[in-house]
Protein backbone atom coordinates (compact mmCIF):
# COMPACT_ATOMS: atom_id res chain seq x y z
CA UNK A 1 0.00 0.00 0.00
CA UNK A 2 2.86 2.30 1.11
CA UNK A 3 4.86 1.54 -2.60
CA UNK A 4 0.99 2.23 -4.33
CA UNK A 5 0.79 5.69 -2.64
CA UNK A 6 3.98 6.91 -3.06
CA UNK A 7 3.91 6.13 -6.84
CA UNK A 8 0.81 8.23 -7.04
CA UNK A 9 2.32 10.84 -5.27
CA UNK A 10 5.21 10.48 -7.62
CA UNK A 11 2.91 10.55 -10.94
CA UNK A 12 0.59 13.47 -9.09
CA UNK A 13 4.13 15.97 -8.62
CA UNK A 14 5.42 14.81 -12.63
CA UNK A 15 2.16 15.94 -13.86
CA UNK A 16 2.13 18.88 -11.88
CA UNK A 17 6.11 19.63 -12.97
CA UNK A 18 5.08 18.32 -16.54
CA UNK A 19 2.37 21.44 -16.45
CA UNK A 20 4.32 23.87 -15.22
CA UNK A 21 6.40 23.44 -17.92
CA UNK A 22 3.97 23.59 -20.55
CA UNK A 23 2.03 26.88 -19.34
CA UNK A 24 0.02 28.22 -21.22
CA UNK A 25 -1.16 26.13 -23.69
CA UNK A 26 -4.43 27.82 -24.84
CA UNK A 27 -5.03 31.22 -25.28
CA UNK A 28 -5.29 33.24 -22.09
CA UNK A 29 -8.75 36.33 -21.28
CA UNK A 30 -7.27 39.49 -20.27
CA UNK A 31 -10.55 41.04 -18.77
CA UNK A 32 -10.50 44.41 -18.79
CA UNK A 33 -13.54 46.12 -16.25
CA UNK A 34 -14.09 49.28 -18.37
CA UNK A 35 -15.32 49.88 -21.95
CA UNK A 36 -12.97 49.19 -24.87
CA UNK A 37 -11.50 52.80 -26.34
CA UNK A 38 -10.97 53.95 -22.24
CA UNK A 39 -6.96 55.04 -21.78
CA UNK A 40 -6.84 52.10 -19.42
CA UNK A 41 -8.41 49.53 -22.11
CA UNK A 42 -5.70 50.68 -24.53
CA UNK A 43 -2.56 49.93 -22.48
CA UNK A 44 -4.40 46.84 -21.69
CA UNK A 45 -4.48 45.87 -25.44
CA UNK A 46 -0.86 47.54 -26.43
CA UNK A 47 1.00 45.85 -23.41
CA UNK A 48 -1.43 42.69 -23.98
CA UNK A 49 0.31 41.87 -27.28
CA UNK A 50 4.11 41.70 -26.56
CA UNK A 51 2.90 39.82 -22.88
CA UNK A 52 1.28 37.10 -25.18
CA UNK A 53 4.04 36.70 -27.41
CA UNK A 54 6.65 36.35 -24.24
CA UNK A 55 3.58 33.64 -23.09
CA UNK A 56 3.56 32.17 -26.41
CA UNK A 57 -0.17 32.53 -26.55
CA UNK A 58 -3.23 35.34 -27.78
CA UNK A 59 -3.78 37.21 -24.96
CA UNK A 60 -7.53 38.20 -25.91
CA UNK A 61 -8.98 41.25 -24.19
CA UNK A 62 -12.44 40.85 -22.80
CA UNK A 63 -14.24 44.44 -21.94
CA UNK A 64 -16.56 43.97 -19.47
CA UNK A 65 -17.49 47.13 -18.03
CA UNK A 66 -19.90 48.59 -15.89
CA UNK A 67 -20.53 49.18 -11.56
CA UNK A 68 -17.35 50.92 -11.79
CA UNK A 69 -15.22 48.57 -12.54
CA UNK A 70 -16.89 45.65 -10.05
CA UNK A 71 -18.62 43.35 -12.88
CA UNK A 72 -15.70 42.53 -14.32
CA UNK A 73 -13.81 41.81 -11.53
CA UNK A 74 -16.34 40.06 -10.63
CA UNK A 75 -16.46 37.61 -13.23
CA UNK A 76 -12.61 37.00 -12.99
CA UNK A 77 -12.65 36.50 -9.06
CA UNK A 78 -15.52 33.79 -10.06
CA UNK A 79 -13.51 32.25 -12.53
CA UNK A 80 -11.78 28.97 -12.74
CA UNK A 81 -8.42 29.33 -11.10
CA UNK A 82 -6.09 27.86 -14.00
CA UNK A 83 -4.34 30.67 -14.91
CA UNK A 84 -5.90 31.45 -17.88
CA UNK A 85 -8.40 34.37 -16.72
CA UNK A 86 -7.10 37.54 -15.38
CA UNK A 87 -7.70 40.53 -14.28
CA UNK A 88 -6.57 44.33 -15.47
CA UNK A 89 -7.81 46.37 -12.65
CA UNK A 90 -7.05 49.52 -11.34
CA UNK A 91 -7.31 51.53 -7.78
CA UNK A 92 -11.35 52.13 -8.12
CA UNK A 93 -12.72 47.80 -7.90
CA UNK A 94 -8.97 46.85 -6.41
CA UNK A 95 -8.74 49.30 -4.05
CA UNK A 96 -11.92 51.56 -3.63
CA UNK A 97 -15.26 49.17 -3.76
CA UNK A 98 -14.17 47.25 -0.82
CA UNK A 99 -15.36 50.27 0.98
CA UNK A 100 -17.76 51.98 -1.48
CA UNK A 101 -19.99 49.39 -2.14
CA UNK A 102 -22.01 48.09 0.71
CA UNK A 103 -22.87 44.44 -1.05
CA UNK A 104 -19.60 44.30 -3.38
CA UNK A 105 -19.52 40.41 -4.79
CA UNK A 106 -15.89 39.53 -4.04
CA UNK A 107 -13.47 40.08 -1.73
CA UNK A 108 -10.19 42.08 -2.51
CA UNK A 109 -7.79 40.42 -0.10
CA UNK A 110 -9.24 37.05 -0.39
CA UNK A 111 -10.25 36.60 -4.25
CA UNK A 112 -7.76 37.44 -6.11
CA UNK A 113 -4.02 36.44 -6.56
CA UNK A 114 -1.21 39.20 -7.35
CA UNK A 115 -0.01 39.20 -10.53
CA UNK A 116 2.05 42.70 -10.64
CA UNK A 117 1.46 46.22 -10.15
CA UNK A 118 2.22 47.73 -13.83
CA UNK A 119 2.30 51.26 -13.53
CA UNK A 120 0.94 54.52 -11.24
CA UNK A 121 -1.38 57.13 -12.31
CA UNK A 122 -0.53 60.15 -10.02
CA UNK A 123 -3.63 62.78 -10.07
CA UNK A 124 -2.51 66.45 -10.36
CA UNK A 125 -4.52 69.45 -8.97
CA UNK A 126 -5.92 71.81 -11.79
CA UNK A 127 -7.63 75.35 -10.82
CA UNK A 128 -9.53 77.50 -13.36
CA UNK A 129 -6.94 80.46 -14.49
CA UNK A 130 -10.18 82.51 -13.19
CA UNK A 131 -8.63 82.30 -9.61
CA UNK A 132 -5.78 84.08 -8.30
CA UNK A 133 -4.24 81.04 -6.63
CA UNK A 134 -0.60 79.87 -8.60
CA UNK A 135 0.62 77.86 -5.55
CA UNK A 136 -1.64 74.89 -3.29
CA UNK A 137 -0.75 77.10 -0.40
CA UNK A 138 -2.25 80.09 -1.89
CA UNK A 139 -5.05 77.74 -3.10
CA UNK A 140 -5.52 76.65 0.39
CA UNK A 141 -5.67 80.39 2.22
CA UNK A 142 -8.04 81.55 -0.61
CA UNK A 143 -10.37 78.42 0.00
CA UNK A 144 -10.43 78.18 3.50
CA UNK A 145 -11.42 82.41 3.13
CA UNK A 146 -14.30 81.06 1.47
CA UNK A 147 -15.74 78.48 2.74
CA UNK A 148 -18.19 76.20 -0.02
CA UNK A 149 -17.98 78.78 -1.72
CA UNK A 150 -15.39 76.28 -4.25
CA UNK A 151 -17.01 74.04 -6.80
CA UNK A 152 -14.68 71.13 -7.33
CA UNK A 153 -15.35 68.33 -10.20
CA UNK A 154 -15.24 64.99 -10.46
CA UNK A 155 -15.74 61.72 -12.62
CA UNK A 156 -18.57 60.50 -10.14
CA UNK A 157 -19.46 60.29 -7.00
CA UNK A 158 -16.27 57.42 -4.93
CA UNK A 159 -14.25 57.68 -8.22
CA UNK A 160 -10.29 58.25 -7.50
CA UNK A 161 -10.85 61.84 -8.62
CA UNK A 162 -13.30 62.17 -6.16
CA UNK A 163 -11.76 61.05 -3.27
CA UNK A 164 -8.15 62.47 -4.22
CA UNK A 165 -9.75 65.74 -3.91
CA UNK A 166 -11.91 64.40 0.09
CA UNK A 167 -8.17 63.55 0.74
CA UNK A 168 -7.00 67.24 -0.44
CA UNK A 169 -10.25 68.77 2.25
CA UNK A 170 -9.50 66.42 5.26
CA UNK A 171 -5.63 67.33 5.24
CA UNK A 172 -5.58 71.24 4.22
CA UNK A 173 -9.78 72.12 6.16
CA UNK A 174 -10.48 73.51 3.08
CA UNK A 175 -14.65 73.48 2.27
CA UNK A 176 -15.25 72.51 -0.76
CA UNK A 177 -18.61 71.65 -2.93
CA UNK A 178 -18.93 68.24 -4.89
CA UNK A 179 -20.19 68.17 -8.82
CA UNK A 180 -19.96 65.22 -10.06
CA UNK A 181 -19.89 64.97 -14.27
CA UNK A 182 -19.91 61.44 -16.03
CA UNK A 183 -16.46 61.85 -17.64
CA UNK A 184 -13.31 64.37 -18.20
CA UNK A 185 -15.45 65.74 -21.34
CA UNK A 186 -18.44 66.97 -19.32
CA UNK A 187 -16.57 68.67 -16.81
CA UNK A 188 -13.30 70.14 -18.59
CA UNK A 189 -15.85 73.12 -20.77
CA UNK A 190 -16.23 74.01 -16.99
CA UNK A 191 -13.58 74.46 -15.06
CA UNK A 192 -11.98 75.99 -18.19
CA UNK A 193 -14.87 78.35 -18.08
CA UNK A 194 -14.04 78.81 -14.53
CA UNK A 195 -17.74 77.38 -13.27
CA UNK A 196 -15.53 74.69 -11.06
CA UNK A 197 -12.79 75.89 -9.72
CA UNK A 198 -10.52 72.86 -9.28
CA UNK A 199 -10.52 69.03 -10.55
CA UNK A 200 -7.82 66.59 -9.68
CA UNK A 201 -7.10 64.15 -12.89
CA UNK A 202 -4.24 62.58 -14.91
CA UNK A 203 -2.07 64.25 -16.94
CA UNK A 204 -2.67 63.55 -20.37
CA UNK A 205 -6.70 65.52 -20.96
CA UNK A 206 -5.64 68.27 -19.26
CA UNK A 207 -2.13 68.99 -20.00
CA UNK A 208 -3.05 70.96 -23.31
CA UNK A 209 -5.27 73.50 -21.45
CA UNK A 210 -2.36 73.90 -19.28
CA UNK A 211 0.20 74.58 -22.10
CA UNK A 212 -2.56 76.88 -23.67
CA UNK A 213 -2.75 79.50 -19.81
CA UNK A 214 -6.52 77.89 -19.46
CA UNK A 215 -5.79 76.26 -16.56
CA UNK A 216 -3.29 75.70 -14.05
CA UNK A 217 -1.27 72.99 -12.16
CA UNK A 218 -0.44 73.17 -8.60
CA UNK A 219 0.53 69.96 -7.45
CA UNK A 220 1.24 66.47 -8.31
CA UNK A 221 -0.02 63.44 -6.16
CA UNK A 222 3.54 61.74 -5.57
CA UNK A 223 6.54 61.96 -3.92
CA UNK A 224 8.46 63.22 -6.88
CA UNK A 225 7.93 65.43 -10.33
CA UNK A 226 6.06 63.99 -13.36
CA UNK A 227 8.62 64.37 -16.65
CA UNK A 228 4.98 65.44 -18.41
CA UNK A 229 4.81 68.41 -16.29
CA UNK A 230 8.26 69.26 -15.04
CA UNK A 231 7.23 72.58 -13.32
CA UNK A 232 5.16 71.60 -10.84
CA UNK A 233 5.84 70.55 -7.35
CA UNK A 234 5.68 67.06 -6.06
CA UNK A 235 3.12 67.26 -2.58
CA UNK A 236 6.06 67.07 -0.42
CA UNK A 237 7.83 70.24 -2.16
CA UNK A 238 4.08 71.80 -2.46
CA UNK A 239 3.46 71.78 1.50
CA UNK A 240 0.75 69.29 1.48
CA UNK A 241 3.30 65.61 2.00
CA UNK A 242 1.02 63.80 2.79
CA UNK A 243 -1.43 64.22 -0.51
CA UNK A 244 -0.22 61.13 -2.02
CA UNK A 245 -2.20 58.74 -4.39
CA UNK A 246 -2.98 57.53 -8.01
CA UNK A 247 -5.14 55.78 -10.53
CA UNK A 248 -2.79 52.58 -10.58
CA UNK A 249 -2.99 50.08 -12.85
CA UNK A 250 -2.54 46.67 -12.32
CA UNK A 251 -3.20 42.58 -12.86
CA UNK A 252 -4.90 39.92 -10.92
CA UNK A 253 -5.54 36.54 -11.21
CA UNK A 254 -8.22 34.21 -9.29
CA UNK A 255 -7.43 33.22 -5.99
CA UNK A 256 -6.19 29.64 -6.01
CA UNK A 257 -4.34 30.10 -9.36
CA UNK A 258 -1.15 27.59 -9.29
CA UNK A 259 2.27 29.26 -7.92
CA UNK A 260 3.98 28.27 -11.48
CA UNK A 261 1.63 29.89 -13.91
CA UNK A 262 1.20 33.05 -11.64
CA UNK A 263 5.13 32.91 -11.57
CA UNK A 264 5.26 33.09 -15.74
CA UNK A 265 2.54 35.48 -16.02
CA UNK A 266 4.67 38.20 -13.79
CA UNK A 267 7.94 37.11 -15.74
CA UNK A 268 6.54 37.77 -18.74
CA UNK A 269 4.27 40.82 -17.92
CA UNK A 270 7.22 42.62 -16.48
CA UNK A 271 9.66 41.33 -19.75
CA UNK A 272 6.71 43.61 -21.39
CA UNK A 273 6.20 46.43 -19.65
CA UNK A 274 10.54 46.88 -19.56
CA UNK A 275 9.80 47.11 -23.81
CA UNK A 276 10.82 50.99 -24.64
CA UNK A 277 7.59 51.44 -26.62
CA UNK A 278 5.06 50.26 -23.79
CA UNK A 279 7.57 52.55 -21.21
CA UNK A 280 6.72 55.09 -23.80
CA UNK A 281 3.26 54.32 -23.84
CA UNK A 282 2.56 54.74 -20.06
CA UNK A 283 4.64 57.85 -20.07
CA UNK A 284 2.65 59.32 -22.73
CA UNK A 285 -0.76 58.64 -20.67
CA UNK A 286 0.88 60.19 -17.73
CA UNK A 287 1.71 56.91 -15.93
CA UNK A 288 5.12 55.48 -14.14
CA UNK A 289 5.42 52.15 -14.98
CA UNK A 290 6.33 49.74 -12.01
CA UNK A 291 6.19 45.65 -13.02
CA UNK A 292 6.72 44.80 -8.95
CA UNK A 293 6.80 41.16 -7.55
CA UNK A 294 3.66 39.24 -6.75
CA UNK A 295 4.50 40.01 -2.90
CA UNK A 296 5.08 43.72 -4.20
CA UNK A 297 2.05 43.74 -4.98
CA UNK A 298 -0.02 42.25 -2.48
CA UNK A 299 1.88 44.34 0.13
CA UNK A 300 0.64 47.50 -2.14
CA UNK A 301 -3.20 46.43 -2.49
CA UNK A 302 -3.10 46.21 1.25
CA UNK A 303 -1.84 49.09 1.96
CA UNK A 304 -4.30 50.50 -0.78
CA UNK A 305 -7.45 49.17 0.79
CA UNK A 306 -6.13 50.65 4.21
CA UNK A 307 -5.53 54.05 2.97
CA UNK A 308 -8.64 54.48 0.95
CA UNK A 309 -11.24 53.11 3.59
CA UNK A 310 -10.91 56.22 5.65
CA UNK A 311 -11.41 58.30 3.08
CA UNK A 312 -14.22 56.64 1.77
CA UNK A 313 -16.00 56.48 5.18
CA UNK A 314 -15.44 60.65 5.78
CA UNK A 315 -16.67 61.63 2.07
CA UNK A 316 -20.23 59.61 3.33
CA UNK A 317 -19.92 58.21 -0.27
CA UNK A 318 -21.91 54.58 -1.13
CA UNK A 319 -22.47 52.59 -3.55
CA UNK A 320 -25.08 50.08 -2.94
Amino acid sequence: MKIKIAVILLLSLTSASAAAQTYPTKPIRLVVPFPAGESIDATARATGQLWGANLGQQIIVDNRGGAGGTIGSDIVAKSPADGYTVLWGNVGPLAIAQSLYTKLPYNIARNFAPVSQVAGLPFVMFTSAAIPPNTVQEFIAYGKSRPNALNFGSTGVGSGIHLITEMFKMQTGVAMEHVPYKGVAQAMPEIVAGRIQVAFNTIPAFLPHVKAGRLKALVITTPKRSSLLPQVPSAPEAGVPQLIGSSWHGVVAPAGTPPAAIAKLHQTLVAAIAVPDVRDLLVSQGAEPVGSSPDEFGRFLRAELEKWAPIVKASGAKVD
